[in-house]
């Protein structure tokens, strides 16, 4: 069977997607993919150049953070709890980024910039634009990243083994103290 480019382009962006998460970029190899998406290794570097241009499309991503204009101020938390619980649950690409952006600074760097621009807005929007918001953005990333290591990738039981409502519950209050608290 015969696949379009587009086709072709998807099936390889899938298996890297797959393979990266299972085995971090290091590990992950062409070949290994290539045969994961049952194509040629060359058809990989045709489409793709490298290793590295095919991590950085494999790892593009939406935050896809919702509108939140129409959210009480006080119920801040909670939603970006909600949505980000969802997000992490739905998208293995979160987790590729995740896994390798602790060894590798490249990676690391791309997910401190698509947070800053995505998340960014976001907590301008609950603070009010205030001199602070950097910082609120900064915190409720660490509460949302290190739940998700724990929760994902490391598995610590306790959390593991919450539901995404408990979790939500949890760290909503905390990601609302974030964006909205007076800082002591």
């Amino acid at each position: 069977m015969r696949r379009t480019a587009s086709e072709t382009k998807a099936v390889i962006l899938a298996a890297a997607r797959d393979r990266f998460a299972a085995e971090g970029y290091e590990k992950a190899t062409i070949r290994a993919i290539a045969a994961d998406a049952d194509i040629d290794p060359s058809m990989v570097m045709r489409y793709f150049g490298n290793k590295e241009a095919l991590f950085g499309a494999a790892a593009e991503f939406d935050l896809e953070l919702p509108d939140l204009t129409g959210v009480p101020v006080d119920q801040l938390g909670t939603a970006l709890a909600a949505h980000f619980v969802k997000r992490w649950e739905r998208d293995g690409a979160l987790l590729i980024l995740l896994r390798v952006g602790v060894t590798n600074e490249a990676v690391a760097e791309r997910m401190r910039t698509i947070f800053a621009q995505q998340l960014g807005p976001v907590a301008a929007q609950a603070t009010g634009n205030s001199p602070d918001t950097a910082q609120r953005a900064g915190l409720v990333s660490s509460q949302v990243l290190g739940m998700a290591l724990c929760r994902y990738v490391l598995a610590f039981p306790p959390l593991a083994n919450m539901t995404a409502d408990e979790v939500v519950d949890w760290i909503g209050p905390t990601l609302q103290r974030y964006l909205t608290s007076p800082r002591v």
